[in-house]
């Protein structure tokens, strides 16, 4: 098998954890079971770069069942579970991943997965097709598309489009109500402080949290962060958010203001330097700093690095520098997704939704390759709904529908 991974004997492990979300996850389940029929995936090879544990697996072994020979990676080295990988390469998938991978090892890793010549690539922060154009052009035109997980990874095909760079169609998920509303606001609200409390085994109630943005991830942060207890403070450069932040009744200020008074620092803005030395020697001692945007690029480690005096392994996930004013402030899980680097991701029922939206999106590209002329697409709205629905039918809820007149009404065509 074409593969690179930690060890096989893990996959006993990895096929448990994929068990247990598989029957928490009812869409996949359902669209596992009707791609199994219809195989719409059948001669084709599929590059995936996605966060690598149970929920991605399964992902994975329902595309397989579509007829996908699967490539598969992790977004991110931290995020990768061995055991995971090791499950999916024992039910015959060519899995390149590592857990704590070096940066050579990770780009060795996005290139094994496409040096293949992929028809389709899913990808999650953009790694793979910014890969895919600057060291394999000469397999661009070999590829139908693609689908993006990510709000990073949406800007930067954005930008590639804009210049004109984007070669091949790529489904914006990460736009689609049913991912970005539930996936970005209530899996990473709930998965951020999984994250962080396990990590730090501390109380959130009575402590000052500083949320830096306020776009869904970050709306969903600091709601859980009110729930635990916390007094929330946001961050933003957009005014209409601040607003939005200020009506829902927390304070606003800037990051100078902010650096002070926090205990405990979420930055969720996709952005680069959100916290730096500037913020740093202003903080508490004892104050905490995690992200939860795709890169670790939003707290400048690189910079805390070079203010401390020392550094020491304060607990699992947990690094401690000392600034010369004498405070220590606590890095998690190296700046990098607490929620995934120092936890297990979204919850099950979130990423159903959100993979759901993954497969069906993949479907609807390869069912419409000959017609599709953009290069940035939408998902359509009839995939959101069918989610929707089939999300309310796991709950065993049913909704109206409107009534011809009421079409009428509203001028909806037949």
């Amino acid at each position: 098998m074409n593969c690179e991974i930690k060890d096989l004997s893990l996959a006993a492990s990895g096929e448990q954890k994929i068990a247990w979300v598989k029957q928490n996850m009812p869409l996949l389940s359902s669209l596992e079971e009707e791609f199994s029929a219809s195989r719409p995936f059948e001669g084709l090879t599929v590059a995936l770069s996605v966060h690598l544990e149970a929920k991605t697996a399964y992902l994975c072994r329902v595309l397989a069942a579509g007829g996908a020979e699967m490539y598969v990676t992790g977004s991110n080295p931290l995020s990768t579970q061995d055991d995971v990988a090791a499950a999916l390469v024992e039910s015959g998938m060519h899995v390149f991943a590592l857990h704590g991978a070096t940066e050579e090892e990770y780009t060795r890793h996005c290139c094994a997965v496409l040096e293949v010549g992929p028809q389709f690539i899913i990808d999650d922060g953009g790694d793979l097709v910014h890969l895919m154009h600057t060291e394999y052009p000469e397999l661009l035109a070999g590829v139908i598309g693609g689908c993006e997980e990510t709000t990073t990874g949406i800007l930067r095909l954005k930008a590639m489009a804009q210049k004109g760079e984007l070669k091949f169609p790529m489904m914006l998920v990460n736009d689609a109500d049913c991912k970005h509303l539930f996936d970005n606001r209530y899996g990473t609200g709930q998965s951020v402080w999984d994250g962080i409390c396990r990590t730090t085994n501390l109380i959130v109630a009575s402590k000052t949290v500083v949320v830096a943005g306020y776009g869904w991830c970050g709306k969903g942060v600091a709601m859980r962060a009110k729930g635990l207890g916390a007094k929330v403070i946001v961050t933003e450069v957009d005014a209409v958010r601040a607003m939005e932040a200020v009506m829902d009744g927390f304070s606003v200020m800037t990051m100078d203001d902010a650096a002070p008074l926090g205990d405990i620092f979420v930055t969720v803005t996709g952005c680069s330097d959100v916290i730096t030395p500037a913020h740093f020697v202003k903080m508490k001692d004892g104050a905490i700093l995690s992200n939860a945007g795709h890169f670790d690029v939003e707290v400048d480690v690189a910079g805390l690095k070079k203010l401390a005096v020392s550094s020491y392994p304060a607990r699992k996930n947990i690094q401690g520098f000392r600034l010369e004013n004498g405070r220590t402030l606590f890095l998690l899980a190296e700046g990098r997704l607490v929620n995934l680097a120092a936890g297990d991701g979204h919850p099950a029922e979130i990423m159903d939704m959100s993979f759901a939206i993954q497969a069906l999106s993949a479907k609807y590209l390869v069912e419409h390759k000959a017609e599709l002329a953009e290069k940035i697409i939408c998902v359509p709205r009839e995939i959101d709904e069918r989610v929707a629905r089939l999300r309310l039918a796991a709950w065993g809820l049913t909704i109206d529908s409107l009534t011809p007149e009421q079409k009428a009404y509203l001028g909806y065509a037949d």
